[in-house]
């Protein structure tokens, strides 16, 4: 027949829109042109794919072949099309004498050998193709990434000639290679870290609630070594959340998914790092470190270094969980539920009070000045940590807990917190807050008084609601009693600090 249709899948965000591959070969002068809104990458194709077919003993048929890749208005980009496009010309010039096309989907680059080479969002287009209820054509080089779906349909191949083969009933194609999965490596413990009590109480709380938190104090108290320590606190990654991430990776960089599975991001990106670089973006956008720290952390050291309008660009992310991102070419939703962490100076000597601070209060408030007030409201806990207590370094063999007797305790109360509400305490919306995080008339008014003392918002209110509720899962208690509501206030040092810092200028 001279009309063929072949499936494939595009990669746009985590998902893999359906693309159909029709290729029509016609009487008239030799050329193939290529329409449905190819990239250059894609127009590259006729050179690849009439070498592969050559180097692999088929002939490419000198005629008028027209290859239309529908829809028309999704962009294509990549080398993705390759494969199904030599399967399209074989079928289309009846090299290739196979039925049931229909029921398989190929993805993947050609070499000018006919070589298959893996491609970037394979794990994305795998589900989406068994979701459908066909079987996938991959690359050996997608084979660790597509084994991970732990599901029957994905197969792999090397070559296009054993593409054919199977299509001919001649051979069968490999299942992916599903070998034992790495454990979770986690580096660091937190017994490492010299004193700082309250600071890995607030990690604790931070990690049982999926609690944002700002670290403030003088350089080399241990701000850096604290957040660091935080992925060792969290539980392992469910399957559904490992999926949800090497989706995500798979699109930057397939490579290290298999060794990182079920190990929760932890995401630092530099204070020079741009907004494209932090949200993503691109033509056709690609993920960025919000993105790639989903399920995980995300940490921001040197936090006032860091561009204003970058942080500000975090803000809707934290609240909603995903990022939109919209281009000429492209519109792009990415998941970004991640937990931030970050640590700071309290002003440009690295001091706030004492001999060390050399600084004015209008020095200090214009370093602080850097960071909005409604970013800063984003944060649900901020601790000062302090200088050591002198005595402390030179003591030897401090007993501290280890990370893995700390994640016991915040898995137990994760789990209370998923049999109560199905969700962690810092996703919780405000009619839930107020299911579960009912105050007496008492508290709600001493806690109202506190908050308009220093003036924070409304949202800072629901903020303090959830980490007490955290605070009282902790301590196994069906309410949120006072001593958890102090518990939490103390846990606002950025707000003390400012109003301090206003009363000293006033």
């Amino acid at each position: 027949m001279s009309l063929s249709v072949i499936y494939t899948r595009a990669a746009l965000g985590v998902t893999a829109p359906l693309v159909t591959v029709e290729v029509h070969i016609s009487q008239g002068l030799p050329g193939l042109t290529i329409v449905g809104l190819p990239e250059t990458t894609v127009k590259e194709a006729r050179d690849r794919v009439r070498s592969a077919l050559i180097n692999s003993g088929y002939t490419f048929p000198a005629r008028k072949i027209t290859i239309n890749l529908a829809p028309a208005d999704l962009p294509k980009q990549g080398g993705r099309y390759d494969l199904p496009i030599a399967v399209a010309l074989l079928a289309a010039s009846e090299q290739l004498t196979a039925q049931n096309l229909e029921c398989y989907e190929f993805v993947g680059e050609l070499a000018l050998t006919g070589a298959l080479r893996g491609v970037p969002g394979a794990i994305c287009a795998a589900m989406e193709a068994l979701r459908c209820g066909r079987k996938i054509v991959v690359s050996k080089d997608n084979s660790q990434e597509v084994g991970l779906i732990q599901e029957e349909g994905c197969l792999i191949a090397q070559h296009l000639q054993q593409v054919c083969a199977f299509l001919e009933g001649k051979a069968e194609l490999e299942p992916p290679c599903r070998e034992p999965l790495a454990v979770p490596v986690i580096t660091g413990d937190l017994n490492e870290v010299v004193g700082q009590q309250q600071g890995k109480r607030a990690l604790e709380i931070t990690a049982a609630g999926g609690h944002n938190l700002l670290f403030i104090g003088p350089p080399g108290t241990g701000k850096t070594m604290l957040a660091s320590r935080l992925n060792g606190l969290l539980p392992i990654l469910s399957d559904r959340e490992a999926l949800e991430s090497a989706a995500i990776h798979s699109l930057v960089n397939p490579l290290t998914i298999y060794q990182q599975w079920r190990q929760r991001p932890f995401r630092a990106p530099h204070h020079s790092a741009s907004l494209t670089a932090m949200v993503g973006g691109g033509a056709i956008p690609l993920p960025g470190e919000i993105s790639l720290a989903h399920n995980g952390v995300l940490f921001l050291d040197e936090l006032p270094e860091f561009e204003r309008r970058v942080l500000d660009a975090l803000r809707e992310p934290i609240e909603s969980g995903m990022i939109h991102i919209s281009r000429t070419r492209a519109k792009v939703s990415y998941p970004a539920r991640f937990q931030l962490i970050a640590a700071m100076n309290p002003s440009p000597t690295g001091h706030y009070q004492g001999n060390h601070n050399r600084c004015t209060p209008e020095q200090t408030l214009r370093y602080l000045g850097r960071l909005s007030g409604p970013f800063l409201d984003r944060f649900d806990m901020s601790l000062e940590i302090p200088l050591p207590l002198p005595g402390m370094l030179s003591q030897r063999n401090l007993s501290t807990e280890s990370s893995a007797v700390v994640r016991a305790r915040v898995q137990r109360v994760q789990e209370r917190q998923y049999e109560r509400q199905g969700k962690l305490n810092a996703q919780l919306d405000n009619p839930d807050i107020n299911a579960f995080c009912e105050l007496s008339s008492e508290d709600a008014v001493w806690m109202e008084g506190i908050l308009t003392a220093l003036g924070l918002s409304t949202r800072a209110w629901f903020r303090l609601l959830r980490v007490a509720r955290t605070i009282a899962d902790m301590a196994g208690s069906e309410r949120i009693l006072r001593e958890h509501i102090m518990e939490a206030l103390s846990y606002r040092a950025i707000d003390r600090m400012l109003v301090h810092l206003q009363k000293m200028l006033a």
